[in-house]
Parts: C-alpha cells; sequence; structure tokens
C-alpha cells in the first residue's frame, strides 16, 4: 500500500502529454540498450554510451543526424533493429500500443484515448481508435509496397536478392517514416542519375510527411468512387490547408534551388538533372533526410533558404517534426488579413478559430526561441561556422537529417543539445509546452484589462 500510494502520488498529477513523453524517453532508453548490444554491431567496432543513445534518439525521432556511419558500425541485424525502432518512432507509440491492445483483444478505456489524443494532437475523442487502426495499416501497406518496388529494381545494383531486399526494405522503412537514415554510406548519392528510385524515395516521404488524417481522407473519396457512392465525401479543413502548404513549399523551394543554383551546382547539369536535384532536394527538406548530392556543396543562399523549409517541417500528424505546414499557414493567413483590415481568417468557405490563430504564434514563436538559443550555444561550445550550425539546428528541430558533415565532430554537450532539439522536434512544441506548465487551470480572478502599444 505504501508502494501504491508514492506511485499514486507522483502520477495522479500527470497529464496525457506526461504519459506520452515519458513513453518516448523508456523508448529511447530501450533503443539505447539495444543498439549498444556487441551483438548488432560489426566485428572491431566499439559504439560510445553517447554515439549510441545518439543513435537511439534520432531512430525514435526518425531524424537521421548520425555521430556514427550505420553501415559501418551497425552488421545486417543491427540495421535490421534500427529498422524497427523507425518504425517505433515513425508510425507513433500510441498507435503500435493501440494495433497490439486489438490484437490481443483489449478494450481502449477513456485514458488511454485520452493518450492517443495527446499523441496526435487531436482535439477529439471520437474515431481515434480507428484513426490509429487506419493509421498503422496504410503505413503498413505503403512500406511493404515501396520495399517490393525498391528490392526488385536494386536488384540490378547487388549481386544476391539478400543484399537487395534489406536495401529495399530498410530504404523505404527510411523512406516512409522520413527517418533520413541510410545503409549505403552516401544516402542517395549512388543513385543520383537514377530516378526511378528517386521518384519513389520522393513518394514515400510525401506519404509519410503530408499527414496520417490527409492519408485517411484520401483513402475514404477512393473507396467511394470504387464503391460508385453518389454521396460526395468533403475534404476537411485541415486537409485542405495542408496539402496546398505542404506542395506549394515543394514547388517554391524547387524553384528557389533552380535559382539559386542555376550558376553553381547546377552550373554543368543538364535540364532534367537540375530539375531531379532541386524537387528532390524540396521535397527531403520538408523531413525526408535523405540526399542525392553533398549539401556542403551548396551556395550560402541555398543553405538558408534549406534551413527554413527544415524549420517549417513536415505536416501534423505525420511522422515529421518542425513547426508543421498548418502552423505556417495559419500564421501568413493572419498576418495577410490583419494587413487587409480583416478581423478574422477566412479560408476554404470557413473562419479559423481565434484559439488556432494564436497558438500558430505560440508555437513559431517557442521554436524560434528554442533554435536561437541552441545556435547562440552551440557557436560558444564548437568551432565551427555558424551556417553549419545553423544548419544543423534546423535539421535536428525538423526532424530532418540533412548535415553539413559536423555531426560526428559535435563535443558531448552539442550532441545532447542537438538531441533535445530532436526529441522536441519529434513530440512537438505545443506537448513541450504542456510538459512544462501541465494541466491548464481556471483563472480564479481577474485583473482590470489595459491596452499597451506595441509594435
Amino acid at each position: 500500500m505504501k508502494n501504491e500510494t508514492f506511485f499514486n502520488r507522483i502520477f495522479k498529477n500527470w497529464s496525457a502529454i506526461h504519459h506520452i513523453v515519458t513513453y518516448y524517453l523508456l523508448a529511447v532508453i530501450v533503443s539505447t540498450i539495444i543498439i549498444s548490444m556487441p551483438i548488432f554491431h560489426e566485428d572491431g567496432v566499439h559504439l560510445s554510451f553517447i554515439d549510441a543513445m545518439f543513435t537511439a534518439v534520432t531512430s525514435v525521432s526518425v531524424t537521421g543526424l548520425t555521430s556514427v556511419s550505420i553501415v559501418e558500425t551497425f552488421n545486417p541485424l543491427g540495421q535490421v533493429a534500427i529498422a524497427v525502432i523507425l518504425h517505433l518512432g515513425g508510425i507513433g507509440i500510441m498507435t503500435m500500443g493501440t494495433f497490439i491492445w486489438v490484437i490481443l483483444g483489449k478494450k481502449i478505456g477513456i485514458k488511454s484515448r485520452k493518450l492517443i489524443m495527446a499523441d496526435q494532437n487531436s482535439k477529439t475523442l471520437s474515431g481515434l481508435v480507428k484513426l490509429m487502426l487506419e493509421i498503422f495499416k496504410l503505413m503498413l501497406l505503403i512500406e511493404l509496397v515501396g520495399a517490393i518496388i525498391l528490392t526488385i529494381h536494386f536488384l540490378n545494383y547487388f549481386d544476391t536478392f539478400q543484399e537487395a531486399l534489406l536495401h529495399g526494405v530498410f530504404g523505404a522503412i527510411s523512406a516512409t517514416t522520413n527517418g533520413g537514415l541510410d545503409i549505403t554510406g552516401a544516402s542517395l548519392i549512388p543513385y543520383a542519375n537514377d530516378y526511378f528510385v528517386q521518384f519513389i524515395n520522393m513518394v514515400l516521404i510525401i506519404l509519410g510527411a503530408i499527414g496520417f488524417p490527409v492519408l485517411v481522407e484520401v483513402k475514404e473519396v477512393l473507396k467511394g468512387k470504387m464503391e460508385d457512392r453518389h454521396d460526395r465525401y468533403k475534404f476537411s479543413l485541415f486537409t485542405k490547408i495542408t496539402s496546398v502548404t505542404f506542395f506549394s513549399l515543394v514547388v517554391i523551394g524547387c524553384l528557389l534551388f533552380l535559382l539559386l543554383e542555376r550558376n553553381a551546382f547546377l552550373a554543368d547539369k543538364s535540364w532534367h538533372e537540375s530539375f531531379f536535384y532541386s524537387l528532390f532536394q524540396s521535397v527531403t527538406s520538408r523531413s525526408g533526410g535523405l540526399a542525392t548530392m553533398d549539401v556542403s556543396e551548396l551556395t550560402l543562399p541555398t543553405l538558408v533558404m534549406t534551413s527554413a523549409l527544415m524549420f517549417i517541417g513536415a505536416s501534423p500528424s505525420s511522422v515529421g517534426g518542425g513547426i508543421r505546414t498548418t502552423t505556417f499557414a495559419i500564421m501568413l493567413l493572419t498576418i495577410w488579413n490583419y494587413a487587409k483590415g480583416n478581423s478574422g481568417v477566412k479560408v476554404f468557405g470557413r473562419e479559423i478559430h481565434q484559439e488556432d490563430m494564436l497558438r500558430s504564434f505560440i508555437v513559431i514563436t517557442t521554436a524560434m526561441m528554442l533554435c536561437v538559443t541552441a545556435v547562440v550555444l552551440l557557436t560558444y561550445t564548437e568551432d565551427f561556422s555558424l551556417i553549419a550550425i545553423v544548419f544543423e539546428v534546423t535539421s535536428a528541430f525538423g526532424t530532418t537529417g540533412l548535415s553539413l558533415g559536423i555531426t560526428p565532430e559535435l563535443s558531448n554537450f552539442g550532441k545532447l543539445l542537438i538531441m533535445a532539439l530532436m526529441f522536441i522536434g519529434r513530440i512537438g512544441v505545443f506537448s513541450f509546452l504542456f510538459l512544462i506548465r501541465g494541466d491548464a487551470g481556471q483563472d480564479k480572478f481577474h485583473y482590470p484589462k489595459e491596452r499597451v502599444i506595441i509594435g
């Protein structure tokens, strides 16, 4: 009874967010222990604790920044273990947990539904279990199709089916979860001239980063058409804003890359090489982390632009991090409408809730403060250029995984700081803030209001 009282005293005031973050921390701890086991390492390889923990965090947060070479450090069994951890981080702990509970025939109670709601950043309890199962099945289907296609194609590159299968499965999982890890030793640079491999990887990255609710809604539309239903399925405002913003950023990123690198990296490239380099770089900046070129060869303006894209990141309720596409879109819409003198934000025949407008600015401001603080600290502790540090920080926060090659050279403090950013990027800024504040309570009293000069 004493032990029960002690633990009840600890956990009784915990919110759903506290439990979710604890589960992810436990996932990191367990993953660190697994990754540290010599059975998963190549012969003669010694993996330090800090590097094992860094690999665990980057796998659980599906980021892709690595302080060691995956292919040189881990044997095929270790690579499979990392692929499983990528699954856990990409699909989400509560999604995996829901699937297991349903398989075991267990009932999903209110407490578990609240945890799912917190993990998916949802505002309603209704339909959550069904959504989790849909997400799980969709992700597995996408990865399976991607793995089959890539494995068949990789038979042209590898002598044995086993090698092609390992690269195909790992590549499909890494792209779909936006994990950004590779077992080639050089990301997708060996396939820089293979547009088929690049296209499949781009499709998988987009499907993972655009948001699970979007995929579920698209599935419902396709299902309705196949069943020849007359009732029209209407896309939600979330799906409309997410899709328009996501693909607009892909197009803008591609065009800017073409413009900024036309006299530099792309100067001696053909039109199709230039197009695929630009398109892939724009797509992978969403949260993918895979690369078809050495990003250190890019010009300063392109690196700054890529850093901005990584800071925005992927869509909410997806495998990616960053401030998220809807946050960025609502911020722009709010500024535009305020400049026009409108009191509210209207888009797609709907009006954005005032609280969502406030939340978008809170997320962006908090994220900027976190990233700026990290940049200042790293410029003090690390001996790298400012752009290399900014690139590393935004890549970690956006759970992207692109780097200018400084990750292995970071000090232990630098690695811990990057790990913290990757973790926050994975759980989300609001989850991070809720972790600090706990459950919100009602104000017991109010002071008289007074206007303050702004701007």
